[in-house]
């Protein structure tokens, strides 16, 4: 009985968190926002959303923040009516709030991941790590934020930015030319 116990709780853990995957729906989750408010994904339902795995201390997250283009690129999604989820996974950054002001974060609401459990059911490996439903709560896109994996903000003109191809895909009805990349960027850690 000992050694079965171990295993129901193995199998349970696996059923429960499915690995979201390019063409289903995925699962929802909850987590508090920097402002303390109970969020859920199923919240968004019929938006297209974008979710961003964040790390202010990140050169590759710098990458972005630092020149203003995540914030450009959030502030083009969310004008659209479409919603930008940054996540903070880990607890490593002490005041978030604080980080999200300086970096001026556009997101529509940023959610501290401290136990990690909205990053073990995206399987988050990265920062920025991003991912796109569309607004039947479907994943469409999981990878990389853009084409060239450097902490060079200068490479951010020449890449192919996934993020904004997949949502404009995505709201015009055409199909994504690509919906999955490796991410890259510091460790997500949880």
């Amino acid at each position: 009985m000992k050694k079965l116990i171990p295993i129901l709780w193995l199998l349970t853990s696996v059923l429960t968190f499915a690995t979201p995957e390019i063409g289903k729906e995925v699962s929802d989750f909850t987590g508090k926002s920097v402002d303390g408010k109970t969020v859920k994904l199923s919240d968004f339902k019929g938006k297209i959303i974008v979710l961003e795995w964040y790390n202010p201390t990140c050169p590759f997250v710098k990458k972005f923040y630092s020149v203003g283009k995540m914030q450009e690129f959030q502030t083009q999604v969310t004008s659209a009516g479409h919603i930008w989820i940054t996540i903070n996974t880990g607890g490593k950054v002490t005041d978030l709030k604080s980080a999200t002001t300086t970096d001026k974060n556009k997101a529509t609401i940023v959610i501290d991941d401290a136990d990690g459990s909205i990053a073990r059911q995206f399987e988050a490996k990265t920062t920025p790590h991003c991912f796109v439903i569309n607004r039947d709560g479907v994943l469409v896109y999981k990878g990389a934020i853009d084409s060239i994996p450097s902490t060079k903000s200068a490479d951010i003109e020449k890449a192919t930015n996934y993020i904004l191809s997949a949502v404009t895909s995505t709201q015009d009805n055409k199909k994504i030319e690509v919906n999955s990349t490796k991410p890259y960027g510091c460790g997500v850690k949880y």
